[in-house]
C-alpha cells in the first residue's frame, strides 16, 4: 500500500520556518533578568563605588642635619687658593656621600656670609666668604638656618650681602632667619615648601645677639625669638603645612646639659604645632628626645660641624637623620609622624703641615692615628646625646 505524500505549499513552508525561529528564540532567552524570574540586586551608588576603590596614600621624606659652620680664620685660610678664591669642598668630602642621599639636608651657618668685600674676620666678630655656602650646596645641603648671635657682626651690610647670596640659590636652598625688609620677612615666613608630597614650613630664631641689637625699625635683619613672634609666625603656616621645622639658636655655650629656658621654649613651640626642633649655639652636643607625648622631636644642640675651637668637646659634633612620614587616608584625613631617629658623631680634624688642613670625619672613620682616644670620647658623647632617649639608633650612613 502506497504511503501518501503530504505536500506543503510554499506559503506553509515559510510559516513553519518562522515558527521554528520563534521557538528557538524563546528557548535562547535569558530569563534571569526578568523581574518575575529573579530580583535584580540594587547597584551601589557612585560614591560608594569610588570609596571601595580608594586606598590610603603614603609619602616619605628623609631629613639630614648637622650643626654649626663656625668659620675661624684658620679654616678660611686653609681654604684659600692661589687665585684668591676659597674652596671648602675638600673639608666636607667625607660627609658629602652621606648628606647628598637625603631629601632635606640642614645646617646652621653660624658666621655671616658677608663676602671678602667686607673683609674676612675672626672671633669675636666674624665674616666668612661666600664659598662656604658653595661647599655646603655642593654637598647636598638645601636648608640653612641664618639667625645666630653673630648675624650682626658686620652690621646691616653683612646681612644684606648674606641674604643676597642665599637669594641667588633660592631655587635649590630654603633659608630662614635673616631678611632685608619686613615685606620679604612676611612673605618668606609664610612660605610653604614641598618635598616628596610633604608640605613643610621652616623657621629660624635666635635667643642670643651678643649685645649687637638690630637697628630700630629694622628688626627683620635678625630673627630674635619671642613667644609672641613665634606663635604668630607658626599660626600663618600651621593649617597649610604637614610639618613645621624650627631651628633654635639657644642654650648655654659649652654646656652638655639642657637649660630650663630650652625646655620651656621647646614645650611652647610643641604646643603651637612644631614637630621638629633643631638646636644650635652651645657648640657641643646635647641630648635629643621626643616631648609632648611624642608630638615633637627635639635636638637640643648638634654642636659644631666645622670649627677651629679648642678641645675635643668642641671639635665633636653630631649628624642626625629623621624619617618624615605622611599618610592620607580614604577619608582624606592626614597623619604625619617623625620616626627612626639616627645619630652619628663627627669630628673636625686639623693637620699641621705647611699650613693647617681641616677635614670633617664621621667617628666611624676615625682611628687611633687620627684621634688617640676616639673610642672613649665616642662612648662619652653617645651617652650625653641618648641620655633622654635611649632608643636612639647609632649610625648615619645614608638613606636605607
Amino acid at each position: 500500500m502506497r504511503k501518501r505524500r503530504v505536500k506543503i505549499k510554499k506559503g506553509g513552508r515559510i510559516f513553519v520556518v518562522l515558527i521554528c525561529f520563534v521557538v528557538f528564540g524563546i528557548l535562547a532567552l535569558d530569563y534571569s533578568n526578568f523581574p518575575f524570574k529573579k530580583e535584580k540586586k540594587e547597584e551601589p551608588k557612585k560614591e560608594e563605588k569610588a570609596q571601595e576603590r580608594k586606598e590610603p596614600k603614603y609619602y616619605e621624606a628623609h631629613l639630614f642635619m648637622v650643626g654649626d659652620a663656625l668659620i675661624h680664620s684658620a679654616v678660611y685660610q686653609d681654604a684659600k687658593q692661589a687665585d684668591g678664591s676659597y674652596d671648602f669642598k675638600p673639608m666636607l668630602e667625607l660627609i658629602k656621600p652621606i648628606s647628598s642621599q637625603y631629601d632635606l639636608v640642614y645646617y646652621n651657618q653660624e658666621t655671616i656670609l658677608g663676602g671678602t668685600e667686607l673683609g674676612l674676620s675672626n672671633y669675636p666678630r666674624f665674616n666668612s666668604p661666600y664659598e662656604v655656602g658653595d661647599a655646603f650646596i655642593d654637598a647636598g645641603f638645601n636648608m640653612v638656618s641664618l639667625a645666630t648671635n653673630h648675624t650682626m657682626d658686620k652690621n646691616e651690610q653683612g646681612v644684606i650681602n648674606s641674604v643676597n647670596y642665599w637669594r641667588q640659590h633660592k631655587d635649590s636652598v630654603v633659608y630662614s632667619g635673616q631678611w632685608t625688609s619686613f615685606e620679604s620677612r612676611e612673605n618668606e615666613v609664610s612660605q610653604i615648601y614641598e618635598k616628596n608630597g610633604i608640605r613643610y614650613a621652616f623657621l629660624s630664631y635666635t635667643t642670643w645677639t651678643n649685645g649687637l641689637e638690630t637697628p630700630t625699625g629694622k628688626e627683620y635683619l635678625n630673627n630674635v625669638y619671642s613667644d609672641e613672634k613665634a606663635a604668630a609666625d607658626i599660626a600663618k603656616v600651621r593649617d597649610k603645612a604637614d610639618i613645621i621645622i624650627v631651628a633654635m639658636h639657644w642654650g648655654t655655650e659649652y654646656s652638655l646639659g639642657v637649660s630650663y629656658d630650652q625646655e620651656r621654649i621647646a614645650k611652647f613651640l610643641s604646643e603651637q604645632g612644631v614637630q621638629i626642633i633643631i638646636g644650635a649655639h652651645p657648640h657641643v652636643v646635647e641630648p635629643v628626645e621626643y616631648i609632648n607625648d611624642g608630638k615633637t622631636f627635639v635636638i637640643y644642640s648638634l654642636g659644631n660641624f666645622i670649627s677651629d675651637q679648642e678641645g675635643n668637646e668642641r671639635l665633636t659634633g653630631l649628624m642626625m637623620s629623621l624619617d618624615i612620614k605622611k599618610k592620607v587616608d580614604i577619608d582624606d584625613s592626614v597623619t604625619v609622624t617623625v620616626e627612626n631617629p639616627k645619630a652619628e658623631l663627627i669630628y673636625t680634624k686639623s693637620y699641621y703641615g705647611r699650613k693647617r688642613s681641616f677635614k670633617v670625619y664621621p667617628y666611624s672613620q676615625l682611628n687611633t692615628n687620627l684621634l688617640s682616644n676616639y673610642s672613649e670620647l665616642e662612648e662619652k658623647y653617645k651617652g650625653v646625646v641618648s641620655s633622654r632617649y635611649e632608643e636612639l639608633q647609632w649610625g648615619v650612613t645614608g638613606v636605607s
